[in-house]
């Protein structure tokens, strides 16, 4: 039997990218990522190196395709456990989703090989060209950027400054850019100067990361008690009407355990309430009557409700806000829908083929909203016996994947994040704290604080340098309350806020610059090979 060339390479590429990811074993999270993600980019460097740029896109292909289907382990979770499905159509999820970011594993193999041909051999280059890729998973085909290589670095709390300034697409190049490094040095046996200067950089993007964190919010700056409610909600139970009284019964209790502790914010996750409040007058007033006993606003994750276009009843993921004194004062429609569980991307092709698994009480596609929107909500504030208008930033679940999305958020004036979201798909799995880094990065981009409250869990406090204050266990009942501190009109927004993807769009013209060199390069080739041949 023949061993593949550069087999241990090709393995130790898998294992290190599936460690990049926090784990849930044997009860306790499990995060490796700040110390193995350096490997990763190295290690497929490795892999492919002497491969034409074919034969290094399969292989970056398969080795990327089994890579994300162990990080993607809790598809197996949804699909088999929640959506009833056979075991072996589980494994088969799992390496179905995966080819999605396997794709882009391929893209970066099979380019690298390419330019590696016309002797465009930069580290730098192929630092950006990782982080052009992390990118386009963001936005190709609606966009799924999960496992994207920066969020292994969320507990380096060195980097994630840099990501007030670069998004997370910084950290995913300094982290290619060490990798590159390391593959270059083990190729030549020796550090080349390239090489230290790829590390002179890496270092320096550590320095400039301590220099860019957010500056603390003010001591003297208004402050608010806000708690996030775990209801603690099983998947298979969510959506039953036995179960409904009896979830709205532990949000109430929860609700008023959290008035006592002097909250004045209480959030509740996703969907919570499993009715269209709008339409459902009796579980409206309950609310009503929640809110108006215990003196505290309530954010709570519920089915919107509109006239559909075509006809009939269109739904909606949304958040509601409903205030002691002044009732309900709308919501806000999640934006960016979890495709295949919300509605059929593509419905004119594949429509008569796939269905939304996850659509609650709606027999159609959820609606998207229109565009993330802060809100205003009115809060007491301390000292004065009156109310103050707090702007809040309400991204529901998936939503809290897409920077740019949740960065707008921030622009339209909100000073703190309530994230809301429903975990329990994930079963007891590495989902959760995944998802969790996700979030704790947005705040370090935006610099704001985040309360996260999740179904299951994990609910959570992350201060605006992105480190999580104080968080809850999965699968139990919780009542998380904090003091929050809220950045008010007149803060100066971080850089990624102001600009966006600026960085990742500067690695994308630095990307096609690379391969136009390239391109003329090859076109040289041909012409004096054509010229020799005559």
């Amino acid at each position: 039997m023949t061993v593949p060339r550069h087999a241990g390479a090709a393995a130790g590429y898998v294992v290190a990218t599936a460690l990049s990811f926090p784990y849930f074993v044997r009860g306790q999270p499990l995060d490796l990522g700040s110390l193995v993600s350096w490997f990763s980019p190295a290690l497929l460097l490795l892999a492919i190196r002497g491969l034409g740029p074919r034969a290094a896109a399969l292989r970056g292909l398969w080795l990327g395709l089994f890579a994300h289907a162990v990080v993607l382990h809790w598809v197996y979770v949804v699909t088999v456990h929640y959506g009833h499905a056979a075991p072996v159509l589980g494994v088969l999820s799992c390496l179905g989703l995966a080819l999605y970011p396997a794709v882009f594993t391929a893209a970066f193999a099979g380019l690298t090989s390419w330019l590696e041909r016309y002797e465009v051999r930069s580290v730098f280059v192929l630092a950006a060209l990782w982080a052009a890729l992390d990118y386009a998973k963001s936005w190709f085909l609606t966009g799924f950027p999960w496992a994207t290589l920066g969020y292994a670095q969320h507990e380096n709390t060195w980097l994630t400054g840099l990501a007030s300034l670069t998004g997370v697409y910084g950290l995913s190049f300094g982290v290619a850019l060490a990798g590159a490094g390391v593959a270059r040095a083990w190729q030549a046996r020796r550090p080349t100067p390239e090489v230290w200067a790829a590390l002179g950089v890496v270092a320096a993007l550590h320095v400039l990361g301590v220099l860019a964190r957010p500056e603390p919010i003010a001591e003297d700056a208004l402050h608010v008690r806000v708690a996030a409610i775990q209801g603690n909600v099983d998947q298979g139970e969510k959506w039953s009407p036995e179960r409904f009284e009896r979830t709205l019964r532990d949000y109430e209790r929860g609700t008023r355990e959290a008035s006592r502790r002097g909250a004045q914010l209480v959030v509740w996750p996703e969907s919570a309430v499993t009715a269209a409040v709008e339409l459902d007058q009796p579980v409206r007033a309950r609310i009503t009557a929640l809110v108006q006993e215990t003196g505290v606003v309530v954010v709570f994750g519920s089915m919107g409700a509109a006239p559909h276009p075509d006809g009939g009843v269109a739904y909606y993921d949304s958040a509601f806000f409903v205030a002691p004194d002044e009732g309900w004062l709308g919501r806000y429609d999640k934006t960016h829908l979890v495709p295949f569980g919300e509605y059929v991307p593509y419905r004119w092709l594949i429509g008569r083929v796939a269905g939304a698994i996850a659509r609650g009480i709606s027999s159609r596609d959820v609606m998207p909203g229109l565009a993330p929107a802060a809100a205003s909500l009115p809060l007491r504030a301390e000292g004065t016996g009156g109310r103050t208008l707090v702007r809040v930033g309400v991204p529901i679940c998936y939503e809290l994947v897409f920077p740019d999305l949740v960065r707008r958020f921030v622009f339209d004036g909100a000073g703190v994040l309530l994230a809301i979201t429903n975990d329990a798909w994930y079963g007891r799995s590495g989902a959760p704290y995944q998802f969790l880094a996700m979030t704790a990065m947005r705040s370090a981009e935006t610099g704001v604080w985040t309360v996260r409250a999740a179904n299951t869990g994990v609910s959570a406090v992350i201060d605006e340098r992105g480190r999580v204050r104080d968080e809850t266990s999965i699968f139990e009942s919780a009542v998380l309350v904090a003091d929050v501190p809220i950045r008010q009109a007149g803060f100066e927004p971080t850089v990624y806020v102001r600009f966006g993807d600026w960085f990742a769009l500067g690695c994308w013209a630095a990307t096609v610059a690379a391969l136009g060199w390239a391109l003329v390069r090859s076109g040289r080739a041909t012409s004096e090979h054509g010229a020799r041949g005559v």
